[in-house]
């Protein structure tokens, strides 16, 4: 593979809702660019991108995919991302690896679910964005009228880099062109609309340029550009058609003239500490020459190459036969093989530099979102984390062969490593397994994958909804354990208080005793006890949070003082104070965004409505669509999937995230309560 420098690098994610042509994008930017030397198809199923026999089957793509490619001088590292929001975990973990979003729309069908959604991720990230309008080819599409809806939706620093032309087989660049035919609008307005807009990032040349009136030389523009696309004061819009060509040369040279390099985009937010809010922002250098600091945002398990870990060098020289550390590990692995990816290919490389994408396998002790790097100088770096969506959908899984128990947990932590926002919960009182997803869709694909890839049989069934507890007041628990049986015996006696935290205050556990009562050595069997009795529950057995436990006094016996007699103490006094904290039982609210045809909004609204639902908002969409957005129960919405589909004549669709928690209505909290009973015994 040719040599090139950090300068040369561009790092690019194509983004957007799933049918935009982002695979069949990248594989016309390859095809192109002499990458491949023909085009394959979505729909044949032989793109270098969607490689997995899933992805072939779905017709779209499930997981994010990395390609390498040069163009004028330039080294380009994409990354395809799947679009359905049931698969944005992987969209949004690719955004850590990138210096450049393009936000790819379909022209057909406009601003869907998933646009919105990574428009706003990839500005909160900091990343360059650009919007590429693909599909433009058909003859109902309605260019104009797209444009001012993206302007409306996304801010008027939406601005012309290229028009379509000549009935949209071709496209032409504004930026270098300042007259010229064009199929809407002015390459002459688009070019005066853009030159002002970039003047305005560099004082000298806006100066200059009032004073002579003449457009500064297109070398001059790469600087004001670069910078206005690092602040959001521009943000690109080009057009394509991946499946004609048009617009893919143009694209080309957008990527290698006018997007960042590792050495111009946005610093990567790392800090050193241990969390982001006490830690110390840390400023990395894309310098070859410093200690190497990498960032793994991706991990694949193959089934030849065992754990892939994928990273971005943000700092230094990663070779072959290195020595790295993973995140304050203190022995380090060797890097025995290096790797860029093409598709599914491995190709294997001497080096990476900063700005490089690259993997390494086979190295046991990588996880997501672990920071490598080969000085002890680096411990305690962290790349600040990603905001992904919560998943909720859920299923419970078991195995229809009891042998098989074992290995479920293996493969269900290897699809964990490969998924940001697929969770498994093992549930401490019904001993349910429980896979949650972003959505139906999701979930299915991993039980495919199971069935197929790893040939284990599962049944399932909807799961409990993972309700919670908390308290409304403070109040105090009191329990003294005395156990004689003849021979040692045991004794341990707390006093301890408990008061309510604000919504996500999570669980605090605060030691104030004195004088030794509770001697220190028992003071962590106390903390067990009570935790055990959160993780319990106390009024309807689901675990118990937003709350401080303040353990103030206690008694303990010279001979009889055990941990067990504590761990005992510490559960019943926390469960005697619990229930007389005035407990409730809080329940998972999720959001909602339902699209679906117009004709059906007032049937889905009045359901939303009947299910406990609040409704936030409906719009108009392209297409004869609309979209719905609220607020709904987890537990009214766990078979929406048949319901939306019968609504909707199988031509809806929806998505839901995580909320936040509220109070059951007191009729559920009681039918919730009847059918749990706490167990007393001791443990």
């Amino acid at each position: 593979m040719a040599k090139y420098t950090t300068e040369a690098i561009r790092a690019v994610a194509l983004v957007g809702h799933g049918g935009a042509g982002k695979t069949t994008l990248a594989e016309a930017l390859l095809f192109k660019s002499g990458a491949i030397t023909a085009k394959g198809s979505v729909e044949k199923g032989s793109t270098v991108c969607d490689f997995d026999a899933q992805e072939k089957a779905a017709g779209h793509s499930l997981n994010s995919a990395l390609v390498n490619f040069a163009w004028e001088g330039v080294h380009v590292h994409l990354i395809d991302t799947p679009g359905y929001p049931d698969f944005s975990g992987q969209a949004t973990a690719a955004l850590a690896g990138v210096d450049t979003a393009v936000v790819v729309i379909n022209a057909q069908t406009g601003i869907e679910l998933a646009t919105e959604r990574m428009m706003h991720a990839a500005q909160a990230r900091g990343l360059a964005r650009m919007i590429l309008i693909n599909k433009i080819d058909p003859e109902n599409v309605d260019l104009p009228g797209l444009v001012g809806e993206i302007r409306e939706r996304f801010g008027t620093e939406c601005l012309l880099l290229d028009l379509p032309a000549h009935d949209r087989r071709e496209v032409v660049e504004v930026l270098e062109h300042a007259a010229g035919d064009a199929d809407f609008d002015s390459i002459a307005h688009a070019h005066r609309e853009l030159i002002d807009q970039l003047v305005e990032e560099d004082e000298s040349l806006l100066a200059r340029y009032l004073e002579e009136g003449k457009d500064p030389d297109a070398t001059e523009l790469h600087a004001p550009f670069e910078k206005a696309l690092r602040s959001g004061h521009l943000v690109p819009i080009l057009f394509a058609s991946a499946r004609t060509g048009a617009g893919i040369a143009e694209l080309l040279h957008v990527l290698a003239s006018l997007a960042p390099n590792p050495t111009e985009g946005n610093a990567p937010p790392f800090y050193r500490g241990e969390s982001v809010q006490a830690g110390v922002a840390f400023d990395a250098q894309p310098d070859p020459a410093l200690h190497v600091l990498a960032h793994v945002f991706k991990v694949i398990v193959d089934p030849y190459m065992g754990r892939v870990c994928v990273f971005r060098v943000h700092q230094g020289t990663v070779k072959k036969d290195a020595q790295l550390f993973v995140g304050d590990g203190r022995k380090p692995f060797k890097v025995a093989h290096l790797y860029q990816l093409q598709g599914k290919e491995y190709i294997e490389v001497d080096e990476l530099m900063p700005g490089d994408i690259g993997a390494v396998a086979k190295v046991e002790e990588i996880d997501f979102d672990a920071v490598l790097h080969d000085s002890h100088d680096e411990d305690n770096i962290h790349l600040r984390p990603l905001e992904f969506p919560r998943p909720m959908q859920g299923l419970a899984v078991e195995t229809r062969r009891k042998v098989d128990e074992q290995r479920l947990f293996d493969i269900l932590h290897k699809l964990e490593l490969e998924d940001p926002c697929f969770e498994v919960e093992r549930h401490p009182t019904t001993h349910e397994t429980v896979i949650r997803g972003l959505g139906e869709m999701h979930l299915r694909y991993k039980l495919e994958k199971m069935a197929t890839q790893y040939k284990l049989e599962l049944d399932t069934r909807l799961p409990l909804i993972p309700y919670r507890e908390t308290i409304t007041v403070g109040a105090e628990g009191h329990c003294r354990h005395k156990k004689q049986s003849g021979g040692a015996g045991q004794f341990g006696e707390v006093y301890l208080k408990i008061e309510p935290l604000p919504r996500g205050g999570g669980f605090e556990f605060v030691d104030i005793v004195k004088g030794g009562v509770i001697p220190g050595v028992f003071m962590a069997a106390v903390e067990k006890g009570v935790r055990q009795a959160l993780t319990d529950g106390v009024v309807a057995g689901h675990p118990v949070e937003d709350l401080r436990v303040i353990v103030y006094d206690g008694k303990t016996h010279a001979v009889d003082g055990k941990d067990v007699a504590f761990f005992s103490a510490g559960r019943k006094a926390t469960v005697e104070a619990i229930r007389a904290a005035s407990a409730i039982v809080l329940e998972p609210i999720v959001g909602i965004e339902i699209v679906a045809p117009e004709a059906a909004i007032g049937d889905l609204t009045g359901d939303l409505s009947s299910r406990r639902g609040h409704i936030t908002g409906t719009n108009p969409r392209s297409g004869g669509t609309a979209s719905i957005t609220g607020e709904v129960p987890l537990a009214e919405i766990t078979d929406y999937a048949s319901r939306l589909k019968s609504m909707t004549a199988g031509q809806g669709a929806y998505n839901i995230e995580f909320a936040h928690y509220a109070q059951v209505p007191p009729q559920v909290q009681q039918k919730l309560a009847a059918n749990f009973q706490l167990k007393d015994e001791d443990e």
